[in-house]
C-alpha cells in the first residue's frame, strides 16, 4: 500500500467491481463527476497498451463546499480520486487519503472535513472487500 492510498484488492472481475465501487460511493454520498478509461485513452492518443485502469473522480458536495469555504484554492485538489486496476493477482480499488492529501495545505480548519472524508473513502473500500 502506498503512504498516501486506501486500498483493497479483490479477486473480482474488473467491471464488476467498477460497478460495486460507483455504488459504494454513492451509498456515501458521492457522485463520480468523472470517468477516465486509461486503457482507452492511452490506446486512443498514443497507441500504447495498458492494463484495464479506470480513474473515478468522487465529490461529496456537502463536503467539497464546507472544505471550499475555508480554503480556495481546495478546488485544485478536488474531485478525490478512485482508481480502480486490473493487476495479475486481481482487481485493485484505492483512494486518495485526503488527510495526507490535504496536510500540504496548511489550514488546520480543514483537517476534521479531510478526517470525515477519509472515514466515508475507508468504508467504501471496506464495503465493496466484503
Amino acid at each position: 500500500m502506498v503512504d498516501y492510498e486506501i486500498s483493497t484488492i479483490l479477486n473480482d472481475e474488473y467491471d464488476v467491481v467498477v460497478e460495486r465501487t460507483v455504488k459504494a460511493l454513492k451509498e456515501e454520498g458521492f457522485g463520480v463527476l468523472t470517468k477516465i478509461d486509461v486503457k482507452k485513452t492511452l490506446k486512443e492518443k498514443l497507441n500504447v497498451d495498458f492494463e484495464r485502469y479506470m480513474i473515478l473522480g468522487a465529490c461529496n458536495p456537502p463536503f467539497a463546499k464546507k472544505a471550499l469555504e475555508l480554503e480556495r484554492e481546495i478546488g485544485l485538489l478536488l474531485p478525490c480520486n478512485v482508481i480502480v486496476q486490473e493487476l495479475e493477482e486481481g482487481t485493485k480499488v484505492a483512494a486518495v487519503d485526503p488527510e495526507k492529501m490535504f496536510e500540504m495545505i496548511g489550514n488546520p480548519q480543514v483537517k476534521p472535513i479531510a478526517k470525515e472524508v477519509r472515514t466515508k473513502l475507508q468504508r467504501v473500500i471496506h464495503s465493496i472487500s466484503k
